[in-house]
């Protein structure tokens, strides 16, 4: 089997494909994505909302979502697609991509440079390999059974710092987990603040889990997570050697960490209380609700 991406696209024979490879197909995908992507950052465009005003969908999220989905499934039109503007489009299930063409679509759409496009895949129900790619900034994170690499140099996560010298990154309390939480939501993020050096929300879940991954911050959690935003980078943050927990909420524990609702990821070595107290209290509230329903 040959293969070459840019110049010409050759269809794979058959779905036995080596994760280093499915790699490459990622790294691709990502990359043709992002030029496509940078080349509409700040520029006029058309903003829609999903569920709500913080759920925002641009033209460019549709458009990289299609440019990726196309590349694929040229190369293999029996892989299986999930992406999060067009769902699931058929296929064998041995071999699932999940494409999060714009993780980070407020910044996008706002003139923020923090987003990148996502796309992990799973073989068997296993996340085997996925790349994660910042236009802007041109970083390139990768994974697959080998290792993590940045821009093709292998990444490993430096020891967290002690709590007092690290920091968060978080996207909770988001709307939604306003709505569910309450004012407990806003009560433990005053407490990850006063416990943190600092407490930072990005606005993309994706790039978070790389920064643990890369060591530029020590922790991050999520509780209103999707299978495209984690898909890849939590491949990166664990071969990189760092840890990456899912958290199952008001969901049944599931084969695979990607389709939590909701994670924990650290640097090596961390030892945060706080943040595992504040993350057990969610869950079981979470679950206690669930429970009453």
């Amino acid at each position: 089997m040959t293969h070459q991406f840019t110049e010409t696209v050759v269809e794979f024979e058959d779905q036995d494909v080596s994760p280093e490879i499915l790699r490459e197909v990622a790294e691709e995908a990502v990359r043709l994505a992002g030029s496509y992507v940078l080349e509409a950052f700040r520029e006029q465009m058309v903003v829609a909302h999903k569920r709500d005003r913080h759920d925002l969908v641009t033209e460019h999220d549709r458009a990289s979502e299609k440019i990726i989905t196309e590349f694929l499934l040229r190369l293999c039109p029996q892989w299986r697609i999930v992406g999060e503007e067009d769902g699931l489009q058929g296929g064998d299930p041995t071999v699932t991509w999940f494409i999060d063409p714009i993780d980070g679509t407020s910044n996008f759409a706002q003139g923020l440079a923090f987003f990148c496009i996502s796309v992990g895949v799973e073989v068997d129900g296993t996340i085997v390999a996925g790349a994660v790619y910042n236009p802007f900034s041109e970083e390139l994170f990768t994974a697959d059974d080998t290792g993590a690499y940045l821009n093709g140099k292998l990444l490993r996560a430096p020891t967290a710092q002690p709590q007092d010298s690290a920091t968060l990154l978080t996207g909770y309390p988001s709307a939604r987990d306003l709505t569910l939480d309450g004012s407990a939501a806003t009560d433990e993020l005053g407490q990850l603040i006063a416990a943190f050096s600092s407490v930072r929300r990005t606005g993309s879940g994706a790039l978070s889990l790389c920064h643990v991954a890369a060591g530029w911050t020590d922790a991050t959690i999520g509780f209103s997570t999707h299978p495209w935003d984690v898909a890849a980078a939590s491949l990166i943050v664990h071969r990189a050697g760092g840890s990456y927990r899912p958290i199952w909420l008001d969901k049944t524990e599931g084969a695979g960490a990607h389709l939590a609702p909701g994670y924990v990821a650290l640097a090596p070595g961390a030892n945060y209380p706080l943040l595992e107290q504040i993350v057990s209290q969610v869950e079981q509230r979470r679950q206690r609700a669930t429970a009453k329903n």
